[in-house]
């Protein structure tokens, strides 16, 4: 069970995913309303530092900003596409998340870990459920888009993901993560991910 909060733009959002005791949040650096500046971002964390993952989250950035990133942020992890991480040069400490999405071709070896969503982050428009419970027979799995409250224990009943992924899903409004959503999604979350390992005790209680 791993649960993320990507697009953290307030104080009371990291006080949220700290009081829900997550594993990771994520600041935004890619085009979107969330987009923050490398330096906005670490003052947001500097509570979280230690307490769980600080992601940089970027889609197609240049080296020039991912340099900025490195510095002023001071990442514990960066997420990309998958196809961004070749052509950048990260230092060998830093964690990456790549990004598979759906409808892409899956490369013959997967990463050890990654994040599955859809065509277009921060949308809240589910991916394809089904093409992401094949991939997460192959690896760890972060299951991303259009994921809240209420769909979460479901997606993760059919998926069995490694871990859940949520951003617009925890929204008052675009931008802006509600506190108590994030709270609630982080209660069903690991609902959902109770009933799985309990569907799995029970399966290798019954098999031959």
């Amino acid at each position: 069970m791993w649960l993320k909060i990507c697009g953290i733009t307030s104080p009371e959002a990291v006080d949220a995913a700290l009081q829900a005791q997550v594993d990771a949040i994520g600041f935004v650096f890619a085009p979107s309303v969330r987009r923050l500046a490398p330096a906005a971002a670490a003052v947001l964390a500097a509570p979280a530092r230690g307490r769980l993952w600080c992601v940089a989250v970027t889609q197609h950035p240049d080296q020039q900003l991912v340099d900025d990133i490195l510095a002023q942020f001071r990442p514990d992890a960066l997420q990309s596409d998958l196809e961004d991480l070749s052509g950048l040069r990260l230092p060998r400490s830093l964690e990456l998340l790549p990004v598979l999405r759906a409808g892409q071709a899956q490369p013959a070896q997967l990463p050890a870990r990654l994040l599955y969503e859809g065509a277009a982050s921060g949308t809240g428009v589910a991916c394809d459920w089904t093409a992401a419970c094949t991939i997460a027979s192959r690896t760890q799995l972060v299951l991303a888009g259009g994921l809240t409250e209420r769909t979460v224990a479901a997606a993760i009943a059919q998926v069995s993901p490694f871990g859940v992924d949520v951003s617009s899903g925890v929204e008052a409004q675009p931008g802006i993560k509600s506190p108590r959503k994030i709270l609630d999604f982080a209660q069903a979350a690991r609902a959902g991910f109770g009933a799985l390992s309990s569907a799995r005790v029970l399966d290798e209680e019954h098999s031959p």
